[in-house]
């Protein structure tokens, strides 16, 4: 495996930052996130997703995933992570795929996680470390406080490709939900301005209609996704330059039913240091819950 050069080392500096955080700071990102209650989204089958960028800017995200899910009282939580393509292989097999190749027959297509025999790069993957960092942080409070704690299995899904039905490993994941478990994920749904390959006219900055623009893109993109739409989901996250179009779709075929989304929140976070780019160039991150809605006669699946 070879590791790109052209990308920002995220998962060192994700590492850095969680670690240098004191447990007071801890403790009061996980009150941050008390601001939401969204344990019945959980109760009711459905799922939250959350962003995985620098958790000084979006742990409340995290924080109010993680309340939900540890108050859910259900025994396992399921987390849908993603698996960025910061390796050259993972990079060259999706632009093969978007190519026409035949996806069954990519090394890296299907999921990755902790006691799967399988690849390995979701040991080098930054987009669940900080959740997990704080997930495992507030279990200890919780065990010492002498409440219940779920088991947390997190996979990895790569290279969806409008047919998660198919992707090897799918089947484990619908165990563990017929099993009882909730499911969360995690997605930065919007990638814009000069890093991310947009041209000076159509790059806007969040506070000038780049979050409206997010918003309208984002609730798009789920509206696709919440229809059984896999595949116009996944042209969407291109044309959006969101990463969560394996996560995305995989947990909408696992849950199997209609979604309707709700926009909770919206942060941002400014990318045009890590990436050497002019401004505007920032990520933004969402928490999003998905509910369980009636089928139309519009929906895919």
């Amino acid at each position: 495996m070879s590791l790109r050069t052209d990308l920002p080392d995220f998962y060192t500096l994700t590492k850095q930052h969680n670690e240098a955080m004191s447990a007071a700071e801890l403790a009061t990102v996980m009150e941050s996130g008390r601001k939401w209650d969204l344990v019945q989204v959980l109760k009711d089958r459905g799922a939250i997703i959350f962003p995985h960028f620098n958790i000084h800017q979006c742990g409340s995200h995290y924080a109010a995933t993680i309340h939900a899910c540890m108050n859910s009282g259900v025994q396992t939580v399921l987390g849908i992570g993603v698996l960025h393509a910061r390796f050259d292989e993972l990079q060259t097999a999706r632009v093969r795929v978007a190519n026409g190749a035949d996806i069954t027959q990519e090394p890296t297509w299907g999921m990755q996680g902790a006691g799967l025999a399988s690849l390995t790069h979701w040991q080098t993957e930054f987009s669940m470390i900080s959740f997990e960092h704080l997930w495992h942080f507030e279990a200890a409070r919780r065990r010492e406080a002498g409440l219940p704690v779920p088991e947390l299995i997190v996979r990895y899904p790569y290279l969806a490709g409008g047919r998660p039905h198919i992707l090897p490993g799918i089947a484990e994941l619908q165990q563990i939900v017929a099993n009882g478990a909730v499911v969360v994920g995690t997605a930065d749904p919007f990638h814009h301005g000069l890093a991310y390959g947009d041209s000076i006219e159509a790059s806007k900055t969040p506070n000038e209609g780049g979050l409206e623009l997010c918003r309208a893109t984002v609730e798009a993109g789920f509206a696709m996704l919440g229809a059984g739409d896999y595949w116009g989901f996944n042209q969407h996250c291109v044309s959006a330059k969101s990463d969560g179009r394996d996560m995305g779709q995989v947990l909408r075929y696992i849950l199997n039913t209609p979604l309707k989304a709700e926009i909770h929140d919206i942060l941002w976070e400014d990318m045009s240091g890590p990436y050497g780019k002019p401004w505007p160039s920032w990520v933004a991150g969402c928490l999003i819950s998905l509910t369980p809605r009636p089928r139309l006669s519009t929906d895919l699946h």
